[in-house]
């Protein structure tokens, strides 16, 4: 019997089909309303990853019911997609949105989509059935598309004529636009309530670029962009230039939060869709998606220790600016020194999918309904567990000013 502090994780309403037998798998006592320290900047930074992305609208789920708005969010590939439905509806809409779009782009853009309560019984009779039926489902997403999001495009682009770079791609997403248009108020993104920043790569030069609402006016084609992988989706033109998925790159936003300028006292929840630890794979299907989750989570290991690094040098000039004589700030050196020292304190805490028995190396594109669903209550069963531990969400009082956090590790 489920205690009655105790919350059902589910997605949008109660009632929607979910699986008794996955859903008291992650019951987890819910957050009650948490009064945060005066942080500058509340910061949810959300990578790419596809279908995994389900995952980030969980944590926002949970952050939402604890009272956590965020106040700049920064995303990458499907990553920028949940950004946008985030910052583009009021804040008491934006889990009924995430709901929608997800239950949207989970059905198949052509056929007849399986049943809800038919998908949701294959998909719980058993792994090795799980296994097959999710494979099943990633192979649609193959041939068929994806309902507002992806189409495959008739006739297929050839591989050696000369075209137009917005359709060299197996795929088309105008769907994706139509979607984004219908869920997201542009206009409130570009108020900047919210602050928004979206990275994608420059098909042309390779450089790295950010999308910022506090730069420019965002459209639908910046977020698009963000997640225009190749080659399955096209490169996105904006002012004459064209754009392909931040992923290519970078596929955390970690560093553009951290290194922004003015620096300001932050607690930024990194939301990674992919494990850098892992097993050995045995197989080569365990080894492609091997692959995938080094290939596209390093960044953020790498990223995290070299901010805390220069995190590190700012504190020491800071300290030692404090014990100069008085007069010592008339001296040049002392003024360049007092441009890079800091005094801010950056509080991360990581939030990383962990990879389910039955996934293929085919999980970043396998939308079914009832993956997504579990999906979505473990990233809110995730962020339940992480805010249980309330000295995690404090002001850093160590000798860095940093520190980090995550329940897989400390686990």
């Amino acid at each position: 019997m489920v205690q009655s502090n105790v919350r059902r994780v589910g997605v949008g309403a109660p009632g929607n089909g979910v699986g008794e037998r996955a859903q008291a798998s992650v019951d987890v006592v819910a957050s009650p309303r948490i009064e945060l320290p005066q942080y500058e900047t509340i910061a949810l930074m959300l990578q790419g990853g596809g279908a995994l992305g389900a995952y980030q609208a969980g944590v926002y789920q949970g952050l939402e019911e604890a009272g956590i708005r965020p106040n700049w969010l920064a995303g990458i590939s499907i990553g920028a997609l949940n950004a946008a439905i985030i910052a583009g509806n009021a804040p008491e809409h934006r889990v009924a949105r995430l709901s929608e779009f997800w239950e949207t782009i989970c059905q198949p853009a052509f056929g007849i989509p399986i049943p809800a309560a038919i998908e949701d019984t294959l998909f719980n009779v058993h792994d090795d059935v799980r296994k097959s039926f999710t494979a099943f489902q990633a192979a649609s997403a193959i041939i068929n598309g994806q309902n507002g999001f992806f189409v495959p495009r008739f006739p297929p682009s050839a591989f050696h004529s000369t075209g137009n770079p917005q359709t060299a791609s197996f795929y088309d997403t105008r769907p994706l636009k139509a979607t984004l248009e219908r869920l997201c108020d542009l206009d409130r993104i570009n108020s900047a309530e919210v602050r928004v920043s979206v990275g994608a790569v420059n098909a042309r030069t390779g450089n790295f670029a950010y999308f910022d609402n506090t730069r420019i006016p965002l459209r639908a084609e910046h977020f698009i962009a963000s997640g225009a992988l190749p080659p399955g989706f096209a490169a996105v033109e904006i002012e004459n230039e064209y754009y392909w998925d931040g992923g290519l790159m970078s596929n955390t936003p970690l560093y553009e939060v951290l290194q922004a300028t003015p620096r300001r006292d932050t607690l930024a929840f990194q939301v990674d869709l992919w494990s850098a630890t892992g097993p050995v794979p045995s197989d080569l299907s365990e080894v492609m998606g091997r692959v995938k989750d080094v290939q596209y989570s390093s960044r953020t290991r790498l990223v995290t220790d070299l901010l805390q690094r220069t995190q590190h040098f700012r504190r020491v000039v800071r300290e030692l600016l404090e014990r100069l004589p008085a007069g010592s700030e008339k001296d040049r050196w002392y003024e360049l020194a007092q441009e890079v020292s800091c005094d801010k304190r950056y509080n991360i805490i990581h939030l990383i999918y962990r990879d389910k028995e039955y996934e293929g190396h085919y999980k970043d594109y396998q939308f079914g309904i009832s993956t997504m669903r579990e999906h979505w209550r473990t990233g809110l069963a995730d962020t339940r567990r992480t805010l249980q531990n309330r000295d995690w969400l404090d002001m850093p009082i160590n000798d860095l000013s940093f520190v980090t956090h995550d329940i897989h590790r400390d686990d």
